[in-house]
C-alpha cells in the first residue's frame, strides 16, 4: 500500500495505491497525516490504484473526513473501483461522502 500526497492550489490529492488492510492501516496512518491538518482545503482521495479496502482503511477515511470537517475542508473520493463502491454501499459510507 502506498499514499502519495501532492498539493496542487487548494486542493491536496492523496493518491492511493494497492491493499488497504490491516497490516497497511498504521503506515497509511501516518502518510495520511498532512490531510488531518488541511484548513480550507479540498481533499481528494484518489482510489483509481486503490485494490481493496478493509473495516481498518474505513476507520481511516472516517477521521479523514471528521478532521477536514472540523478545518472547514471538503472530502470528495474518486475513482472508486466497483468492489469499493460496493463496500462504500454496504456500510453506508456512500451518502457520507462526495463520489466522483
Amino acid at each position: 500500500m502506498t499514499t502519495q500526497i501532492q498539493e496542487n492550489g487548494n486542493q491536496i490529492i492523496a493518491t492511493m495505491s494497492g491493499r488497504l488492510d490491516t497490516a497497511a492501516a498504521i503506515p497509511t496512518t501516518e502518510a495520511v497525516k498532512p490531510l488531518l491538518e488541511a484548513s480550507n482545503k479540498q481533499i481528494i482521495l484518489d482510489c483509481e490504484k486503490l485494490e481493496y479496502i478493509s473495516s481498518s482503511g474505513l476507520r481511516i477515511f472516517l477521521s479523514i473526513r471528521k478532521e477536514a470537517a472540523a478545518h472547514s475542508s471538503k472530502v470528495i473520493v474518486r475513482n472508486i473501483n466497483a468492489d469499493i463502491r460496493q463496500v462504500f454501499v454496504m456500510t453506508g459510507f456512500i451518502s457520507l461522502f462526495e463520489i466522483q
